[in-house]
């Protein structure tokens, strides 16, 4: 009796086993298929393209941000003064992380690629994203212990079925080798969304929006946190967040977004 069981559970598995490959070659064929009769086109100007989502023509509109910047809050300066001058931001207002650094200014493209990943799905896009944030970042990613994703409200993120700092979060950790901490920061009530909103609105927005849970504050205390985002406008969620992580015990808060928004009017020091 105790054999046919056994023989009948190996036959079993091999079944399962064989539906998995099955299902497997089947769905690589239909993805297959689908890119023969679908072919990608480009996020921005919608011209077919193959690989990551944006056309070559595209790609050289992304205005990348690259040195001289700001050694604190990571905005580009027009000539490169010296080392350890600060913009006039970081000096008025300095924030609660010690430095932020982004890929690319959020420009028309860069704008098109965020809402492409944050709001219709392409999910396809975040690991070119995070690659493009994982060079820009390369000193914070150096020295972080773990990358800690900008939460959603659990309503937002059941709606959206994924979380697109966590996307990018992901993506910038499998390239540069720096564990995801999901979890342990929690946003504990729904914020309004801060577009159209004033800074000190978007503060207050804001204000006691996020948590780290206690039986969770072993995975951020004494540990140089890189917080991810996908853009950085005001600063008011980011330096939020930073907060609660520093009343946890973090040892360091820095910060890296995919693109932030310059203010091309103001002229940096």
């Amino acid at each position: 009796m105790d054999a046919e069981v056994s023989t009948s559970r190996a036959f079993s598995s091999r079944l399962r086993g064989a539906l998995r490959l099955a299902q497997g070659a089947w769905s690589h064929a239909a993805r297959l298929a689908l890119d023969i009769a679908l072919p990608t086109l480009c996020v921005a100007c919608r011209e077919p393209v193959s690989g990551e989502g944006v056309c070559a023509k595209c790609w050289a509109k992304l205005s990348f941000i690259a040195p001289p910047f700001c050694p604190r809050l990571g905005i580009p300066f027009v000539y490169d003064s010296g080392p350890g001058l600060l913009s006039m931001e970081a000096i008025a207002n300095p924030p609660a992380y010690q430095r932020a650094r982004a890929a690319v200014r959020y420009d028309d493209v860069a704008r098109t690629l965020v809402h492409a990943l944050k709001y219709q799905d392409r999910t396809d896009l975040a690991p070119a994203m995070g690659r493009w944030m994982a060079r820009a970042g390369e000193e914070l990613l150096r020295e972080a212990d773990v990358l800690v994703p900008v939460p959603l409200h659990w309503r937002r993120g059941w709606s959206r079925r994924y979380n697109q700092s966590g996307a990018l979060a992901r993506a910038i950790g499998r390239h540069s080798g720096v564990p995801v901490v999901r979890d342990a920061l929690r946003r504990i009530r729904p914020t309004r969304q801060q577009i159209g909103l004033s800074r000190p609105q978007r503060t207050a927005n804001v204000q006691g929006a996020f948590r780290v849970l206690p039986e969770q504050s072993h995975e951020i205390a004494g540990r140089r946190v890189v917080l991810v985002d996908d853009v950085l406008t005001s600063g008011a969620t980011t330096d939020a967040c930073a907060r609660v992580l520093l009343r946890a015990r973090a040892a360091q808060v820095d910060v890296l977004v995919f693109a932030r928004v310059v203010d091309t009017h103001k002229a940096p020091i």
